[in-house]
Order: C-alpha cells, then structure tokens, then sequence
C-alpha cells in the first residue's frame, strides 16, 4: 500500500517548528503522515499519535514502528488533558489536529462515508460506539434534520431533501449510501445528473454522527491549556464549519477578557494567552492541489502560547 501522503506538510512542519527535545501531540494521526514528519525530527523528545478510528490507529502504529519516540493511542481528541494525564505529562510543546474526514476513510466502501461508492451507511470514524448513520436519521424529525442540514454542510433546499430522507427513513428504506444519494436526487427531480447537494448532504450527516465539530471546540479548548509557554497549536480545517470553530476559539484566546463580579463593582482583567501567528489561513499551493485534489479546501492556522502573565 503506498504511504498517504498529508496535506499541508511543509507547512505543519514550518509553524509547529518541532523541537527535537519536546514533547508533541498529533491529535489526529489518521495514517501516520504527519505523526511520522513529526517524530523524524525529535530525538530526545516524545509523540504522542491520537486517533478515535480503530483502523488508522493500526495503520499508524505500523507506519511510526520506526519511531522508539511516537507512541499510539486511540482515543477522541477531545479527552486530551486525560490522556496526558494517564502518562505522566502536564504540558506540551506542541500540538496539530487534522479536523473531519480522512481519505482513507473516504476511500473505504464498508465505512459509509462516500457517496462515490455503494455502502453500509455507517460514517462513524470509531465503528463501536455510537449510532450509525442510518439509525442516527431514524431519531431525527424532519425539522431537526433540515436545521442539522443547514448548520452542518450549509445545504440549499434543505426542507425538501429532509422530507425524502425521513420518508426514506420511515420506510427502512435508508441503509446504504445509495439510499441517501437517491434520497437527495427524488428531492430535487429537477436537477440533471447527480445534484451538488449530495456531497454536503453527506458531510453534514458525517458532522453530526462524529459529533465533530462539538469534538473540535473541546480540543481546542483543552489545547491552548496544555501548550507550555511558547508552545503552539497548528489545526488544519476543511470546510466553514471547522473554520468557524478555529477562528472564534483563537480570537477569544486571542484578546483580554473582563470578567465582571457577582456584585457588579469589581471586575478581573484577564490578559490574552496566545498570539495568532497566520492571521489570514495558509492555503495549500496549486501543485499541491494538481497532485492531491483533497488538499483544494484546507485551511492552516497557528498559535503560540503566550507567557503567564502576573
């Protein structure tokens, strides 16, 4: 199997700036691309490769063998300040996360996240918690599924496209990913050929089954308080949902905020905790994009935590 090759790499490299010595977090080590970068350049120093999916967790220790300093956990991101707990580390030098869907989910059938292929629909990154998609959708009413439609993939005629994935769903005619994509297509007769709808129908299903972008505010969270002083906290996003979460967490972090007592007189100033160090995302280049059309949509931000501030 050839190595998968991660997006944005020269860049994660540049502005996460490893330390051979420190200690890192690869909050998504998906199969093993970045983690793998990340570890090349340490000697003393120590990785730590998350990942939710049982399958990339394999796939990642395989391709981190070589490294005595990478180990592999599988666990949601969200639980970071945990997991470093358990093993003994109270702060990190730096920390990436690699936000949504990985190709090698995509690329696999049995999952159910691509609506390229015929498969189970399942789209959940750990198979052996939670809902499938298909069990998720028979919960939802037609209004909750339309508003997880708008919030999650930001998807025109979402009304109409609820009302057949229900009708669907009611009849247990909703259980491959064939199903949803003809679900989308009897919504919208007149379009020709397959409608745009289908890919962002897909993704926001995929969001809400994955509780991701729940998922993502909490690491980022969590992040930005386990970075040690000039730490930093490089994040990749794919679509305006995930860069939404990215730029709100950042600009609070970013900025002083006053906290106002109960009694109304005394307040506490509170000074910022990071700088943000891309202040527009750094874009993936166009021979980038020509020999991994995935990258098209990615957006890199950094921070770098500030010192304490008496």
């Amino acid at each position: 199997m050839p190595l998968h090759i991660p997006v944005l790499a020269e860049p994660v490299l540049h502005w996460l700036s490893p330390d051979p010595e420190g200690i890192y977090v690869d909050c998504t080590a998906g199969a093993g691309g970045h983690s793998a970068l990340i570890a090349a350049r340490l000697t003393t120093g120590r990785l730590l490769a998350l990942d939710r999916d049982p399958v990339a967790v394999d796939m990642a220790a395989r391709r981190l063998a070589p490294y005595p300093c990478a180990q592999v956990v599988q666990h949601r991101y969200s639980a970071l300040q945990e997991i470093l707990e358990d093993r003994g580390i109270a702060m990190v030098d730096g920390i990436l996360i690699d936000a949504g869907c990985s190709s090698m989910q995509l690329d696999a059938p049995g999952r159910g996240f691509s609506f390229q292929s015929e498969g189970p629909l399942d789209m959940r990154m750990d198979p052996t918690r939670g809902l499938p998609a298909h069990a998720f959708l028979a919960t939802l009413s037609q209004h909750e599924l339309a508003d997880l439609l708008r919030r999650f993939g930001d998807v025109s005629n979402a009304g109409r496209i609820a009302a057949a994935i229900a009708a669907r769903a009611k009849a247990g005619a909703l259980q491959t990913t064939t199903d949803l994509r003809q679900a989308v297509s009897e919504a919208l007769p007149f379009v020709n050929g397959m409608p745009d709808e289908v890919r962002t129908v897909f993704q926001a299903i995929r969001i809400a089954v994955n509780e991701e972008l729940e998922e993502l505010h909490l690491a980022l969270t969590r992040a930005l308080a386990l970075l040690k002083p000039g730490g930093r906290l490089v994040t990749i996003a794919f679509h305006s949902g995930e860069d939404r979460v990215q730029k709100e967490v950042y600009k609070a972090a970013s900025r002083r905020r006053l906290d106002r007592h109960p009694d109304g007189r005394t307040k506490t100033v509170w000074p910022p905790i990071i700088r943000i160090l891309t202040p527009s995302p750094v874009l993936p280049t166009p021979e980038e994009i020509a020999a991994n059309p995935r990258a098209k949509s990615a957006k890199l931000r950094a921070v770098e935590k500030l010192p304490a501030q008496e």
